[in-house]
């Protein structure tokens, strides 16, 4: 209704998945990135967990999309399959001939069509949407399709996705041989502040806006607090004061049809007064038009915390874009090797050397032209690169718990802005970076860092780093 007011080609904030609009920004981008890896690699068992409306429902689709050809996926949306449904659902996407086999026989075709797909140089992926809903016996079919071997390797990877609930299903006694074959898990956190900015501009863009970003700070600001970084929230709330804007004649969204939209949708108790003029703007537009304003109504939740934790207030947004952690789930352990020793005591200070940005930036790209590609680093932040002075302000936070000449800064870039990545490393394996990345003091943990392989990275800066390994 309001595209050609806008210049759009589609609406920008569809509830349902798109995956041309899917958000690669806060922890997005680098959870389908550690997803992809941990298929590819044939790690097992993978959870994902997010609240209502984070977008796990997007994630999956996105990775459906993005794995490589090579590899057979199975979608199962009916989280309520028992026992031998999961396994005709299965055999069925497989287009196995069944012939009205028995459990019993129908895991040993299962198996043998898994093996044969194997020696084809094949692999196949499970994805279980809202998981938090199975049954307790059907999470345990999937404990023991989870055993399905051929020599060392996995026949069967499963990745399930599910709200909070479901760790809280998994922490119950019952639940611990399920539990322990989880090799990775994932948190899909709510968006803060400055990722919705971003998030808002994304979408409009991609729906084929070229204009300057309409939203204003004030409209971003109660978007941000009502929809509590929830990404189908936030969809609906901005949709509505698009509409909003566009019954008054407006481009700009203010905070006054911001306010229109909260009112409208109800995630909480009525709380504002203003805003009645441009509910009735869409109300007549609706009526006008015969178009039916009614959208899914979201219960209000508070922001998703990590598993097996009790909740915290939301923290927050910091002066740089945060990144959130890709670990898997094992506990640590002590290091093992020099490299992964992070160091408590205070060193030197980015206040203590001169142009330290410069310096750190110069390092990180001598850094990554000689590194192997399979060793590992942990990314700490994503900086926008215009901000120096926060990025400095960074450092030297960092430099109190880490040396300083093991912070390394590199050029790359999220959602079409230019970023600065700050990477503490290197670390030969994976273990040993983990092991590093959980004793971080908790100042820097609190930016949700992650580990990336200097492969990777180099593939994300593509020709801005000279890889002097080539020459």
């Amino acid at each position: 209704m309001y595209l050609e007011h806008y210049g759009l080609k589609e609406p920008p904030f569809k509830i349902t998945p798109h995956t041309e609009f899917f958000y690669a920004g806060a922890n997005r981008g680098a959870t389908l990135e550690a997803l992809i890896y941990a298929v590819v690699h044939g790690e097992g068992l993978v959870k994902v967990t997010g609240e209502v409306g984070a977008g796990k429902t997007m994630l999956c689709r996105v990775l459906m999309e993005k794995l490589p050809a090579t590899i057979d996926t199975v979608y199962l949306a009916n989280p309520s399959l028992s026992r031998e449904e999961i396994l005709l659902a299965i055999a069925d996407d497989l287009k196995l001939e069944l012939d009205g086999a028995r459990s019993t026989v129908l895991i040993r075709l299962l198996q043998d069509a898994l093996i044969e797909r194997f020696a084809a140089g094949r692999q196949v992926v499970v994805l279980i949407d809202e998981a938090h809903a199975m049954p307790p016996e059907s999470l345990e079919e999937i404990r023991l399709l989870s055993n399905l071997e051929h020599g060392h390797h996995k026949l069967l990877q499963l990745v399930l996705f599910g709200q909070p609930e479901l760790d809280t299903k998994l922490a119950v006694p019952e639940m611990r041989q399920l539990r322990e074959r989880i090799t990775h898990s994932f948190e899909l956190a709510p968006l803060m502040r400055t990722d919705i900015k971003e998030y808002l501009s994304f979408r409009m863009r991609t729906a084929g806006y070229r204009g300057p970003d309409i939203f204003s700070a004030s409209a971003i600001k109660l978007i941000s607090a009502e929809s509590e970084g929830l990404t189908r929230r936030i969809n609906i709330l901005a949709d509505k004061s698009l509409l909003a804007a566009y019954a008054t004649g407006k481009h700009e969204v203010t905070d006054s049809q911001a306010r229109a939209a909260i009112k409208d949708s109800q995630f909480r108790p009525a709380r504002w007064k203003r805003g009645q003029p441009y509910l009735a703007g869409i109300a007549l537009l609706g009526l006008g038009l015969g178009l039916g304003l009614a959208i899914p109504q979201v219960g209000h939740r508070s922001p998703v915390t990590a598993p097996h934790s009790t909740a915290k207030p939301e923290r927050p947004a910091p002066s740089v874009q945060p990144t959130t952690t890709v670990a898997p789930t094992t506990p640590a352990a002590a290091p093992t090797t020099p490299t992964s020793a992070v160091h408590p005591a205070p060193l030197q200070t980015a206040a203590t050397t001169p142009d330290v940005v410069s310096t750190r930036l110069t390092a990180g790209t001598e850094l990554l032209g000689t590194a192997n590609a399979g060793e590992f680093a942990i990314q700490l932040i994503l900086a926008d690169r215009d901000n120096e002075k926060a990025l400095t302000r960074f450092l030297e936070q960092a430099a109190r718990s880490v040396p300083l000449d093991r912070l390394y800064i590199y050029p790359t870039q999220a959602n079409g802005r230019h970023h600065y990545g700050v990477m503490l490393g290197l670390y030969p394996d994976q273990q040993s970076a983990m092991q590093a990345l959980k004793q971080l003091p908790g100042e820097l943990l609190s930016h949700r860092p992650l580990l990336r392989t200097v492969g990777g990275i180099r593939k994300e800066v593509g020709e801005k780093i000279s890889i002097a390994a080539n020459r």
